[in-house]
């Protein structure tokens, strides 16, 4: 099993937890793991060569990322537990004639023989993938940091109607949770009638 994870887990007790249950991690490393990022900078990257490259086109946008991936000398060789491969994930995006580049960095358990550049590239994007259609329409769209449910099951019952409402609008073909939460605002019959309706139906 392989736990792919943001930056937010990228703790010495998570990777303890995880590799104790015979589990491995991709974890990334941001300004929270300050010494691990700087450790990570610090590997000689103009010297590795790109083990995986994709292109992709479309709404506009192009977009090339690239994957380098070394194996570390353990022990030793990175201050985080279980690391057996540094990765560095470089995203550049065009974009109307702007261009943006974006570097991450990350750690993985899995030995090389385990997990190629194109594997790691694929693992990291799936939890992108999330972070951009979940927990980041949770966090901007539906302010849930902002939110003051802190005690008890409240804090999780909202969690569950936020993914709820996120999910109900992604079946429905929507792309802009924004625009669509608008949408119901003004027509919420529209959602009391097609839950009612599917309730009777299984009647």
């Amino acid at each position: 099993m392989l736990i792919v994870a943001d930056a937010l887990h990228t703790q010495t007790g998570h990777a303890e937890q995880i590799t104790r249950r015979g589990a491995h991690l991709l974890l990334q490393a941001k300004g929270n793991q300050p010494g691990l990022h700087a450790q990570l900078k610090v590997v000689p990257w103009a010297q590795i060569p790109v083990g995986d490259r994709t292109r992709e086109r479309g709404h506009g946008r192009k977009e090339t990322r690239t994957v380098k991936a070394v194996t570390l000398q353990t022990p030793g060789g990175i201050a985080f537990p279980h690391a057996r491969q540094a990765v560095r994930i470089t995203r550049t995006r065009t974009t109307g004639g702007k261009t943006s580049r974006e570097t991450a960095y990350l750690v993985t358990s899995l030995p090389a023989a385990d997990a190629q550049p194109a594997d790691l590239q694929k693992w990291a994007r799936s939890e992108w993938l999330i972070e951009n259609q979940v927990h980041n329409v949770r966090d901007v769209t539906f302010r849930e940091d902002l939110h003051q449910a802190r005690t008890g099951t409240g804090p999780a019952v909202m969690a569950t109607l936020r993914n709820t409402a996120i999910g109900w609008h992604r079946i429905n073909g929507e792309t802009n949770i924004a625009r669509a939460n608008r949408r119901a605002d003004r027509r919420s019959n529209d959602l009391i009638t097609a839950v009612t309706s599917s309730y009777r139906n299984m009647q």
